[in-house]
């Protein structure tokens, strides 16, 4: 039986799993503004701590009562059916600046599509929440994406990958500056999970940025859930394998496709 056809069990994992994200974001504010010890993966712009490893066993920990695989960003995991994907700082570099905007984010998910996320901020004091049949939410206030439906009134959000100095054709710079002239405002905050929740929450009208499983899955469940849009940067299904998502308020979903592949065809 699906979670779907299951949502007893669905709101009781969901439980399990908002309690796990806000008690790593405790554990995370205590090396919050100190001297964190930083280091790098792939580049000098990948970065990791030891709360991101530390936040990740506090999360695998607290999930492994669901029965529920877990992905993680820092120790990975064996895909399954149905599975957890979760970033246990999402904003690292953020996080080792002192800076407030980073997050726990936890997405469920089952045969490939996201059914439950959440999203805490515990420097924010914000948990966004919202699934297959759960109301997204922003702590206890429903959250809803935006009514705006004409480009040129839209902020939008949006990132860029670590590798942007080594990879010039997936930087984003091209597509970002192209956005950029034909809408209000973007916004680069460095949280992809947080973007994502603030197009559930109606504060930004789309976000789009080529991102890992760990940092969309939970988004992406509390964006559907707020009555928003979520696929691929070109308008296709969203496929966790490809790595890029494009998240939004519904109306100006086919707008943002035909600009970003307008953009493209820049490079």
């Amino acid at each position: 039986m699906t979670l779907l056809e299951n949502p007893a069990e669905l709101a009781e994992i969901a439980k399990i799993a908002t309690a796990a994200a806000r008690e790593a974001g405790a554990f995370l504010m205590t090396g919050h503004r100190t001297n964190v010890t930083i280091e790098h993966k792939s580049s000098r712009t990948d970065l990791v701590t030891k709360f991101d490893r530390e936040s990740e066993a506090c999360l695998k920990t607290a999930l492994a009562k669901t029965g529920v695989a877990v992905v993680g960003e820092e120790t990975g995991g064996a895909p399954a059916p149905r599975m957890f994907f979760v970033d246990p700082l999402d904003g690292t570099t953020n996080y080792a600046h002192g800076h407030p905007w980073f997050s726990v984010s936890i997405g469920l998910v089952e045969n490939g599509e996201p059914v439950f996320g959440v999203v805490h901020a515990p420097a924010l004091g914000i948990t966004w929440t919202g699934g297959v049949g759960i109301p997204a939410m922003r702590n206890d206030v429903p959250a809803h994406v935006s009514g705006i439906g004409a480009l040129g009134d839209a902020c939008l959000a949006t990132g860029f990958p670590s590798d942007r100095h080594t990879n010039p054709a997936l930087a984003n710079f091209t597509e970002f500056l192209h956005m950029k002239a034909r809408v209000q405002a973007i916004r680069r905050c460095g949280s992809a999970a947080l973007d994502m929740c603030l197009v559930a929450d109606g504060t930004y009208e789309g976000y789009w940025e080529l991102v890992h499983p760990w940092d969309m899955a939970g988004g992406a469940a509390i964006v559907r859930a707020a009555g928003g849009n979520v696929t691929s940067l070109d308008g296709s299904p969203m496929r966790f394998a490809r790595n890029h998502v494009l998240a939004t308020n519904g109306k100006l979903h086919e707008a943002l496709v035909r600009e970003l592949a307008d953009a493209q065809k820049k490079l």
